[in-house]
């Protein structure tokens, strides 16, 4: 598969050191620098790519995402921070009938630790005795706080447990790729449930699961669809 990698930070660097191990070919890296408003991304430039993967910044990805969809690329996303834009990027998808897939949080570890959550929330419903809060922790160049996966998290607890608020405490510091725990205190024990990433490599590995699945495909999608389909 050959893939353009757009941005070149820490990410992108990370899944073009991957993409060959797995039989990819990166064909174009487009950069920050030479993309100005998502200029640097014409069909030309992107001849003959089979999926973009797209890690940039929230005030770039729109723009990004836009020109990516509208040269006819399947593309992958892993900024976080933009999803305001998500219902005109969506409208733009269904239009051209292209393929988006995006998600806070690319780490297959993290997507079963939300499962898990969700589910604890369940069982803690109702039990007024416990107080229970998330809190999120990553590298101090981390720009979003909190995090898209604490967001997430937060969603998903309240979805099953309507009666509480699960606040968010962030903490950026040092060079932590990203913690995430909730939480239930009571008066007589806690219970905590926590997804500790250990590199940023787990994430590009999902990223370019995520770009494996993609072709062939269109609508906007998440990565929950790549690893559990129907049974969400």
């Amino acid at each position: 598969m050959r893939l353009a990698i757009v941005g070149h930070g820490r990410m992108g660097r990370i899944i073009a050191s991957l993409a060959p191990a797995r039989g990819h070919e990166v064909t174009v890296v487009i950069d920050e620098a030479d993309n100005p408003d998502g200029h640097g991304l014409t069909r030309e430039r992107l001849a003959g790519v089979d999926v973009a993967i797209e890690f940039t910044t929230a005030a770039t990805a729109p723009a990004n995402l836009t020109r990516l969809i509208e040269a006819g690329v399947p593309t992958v996303c892993g900024t976080t921070g933009w999803t305001a834009e998500l219902p005109g990027i969506t409208a733009l998808v269904r239009q051209r009938r292209g393929a988006l897939l995006h998600a806070p949080n690319f780490s297959v570890g993290v997507q079963l630790f939300l499962r898990g959550a969700r589910e604890l929330a369940r069982r803690f419903a109702g039990r007024r005795e416990f107080d229970a809060f998330i809190l999120e922790e990553h590298h101090a160049k981390k720009l979003d706080a909190p995090s898209g996966t604490a967001e997430t998290l937060r969603e998903l607890l309240r979805t099953a447990d309507p009666g509480r608020e699960f606040p968010i405490t962030s903490i950026r510091a040092g060079a932590i790729p990203g913690i995430h725990s909730v939480t239930y205190d009571g008066p007589y024990d806690t219970v905590t449930l926590t997804h500790a990433a250990r590199s940023r490599e787990g994430f590009a590995a999902g990223a370019l699961l995520a770009a494996e699945w993609l072709p062939g495909r269109t609508g906007v999608f998440t990565f929950e669809d790549v690893l559990f389909g129907e049974d969400r």
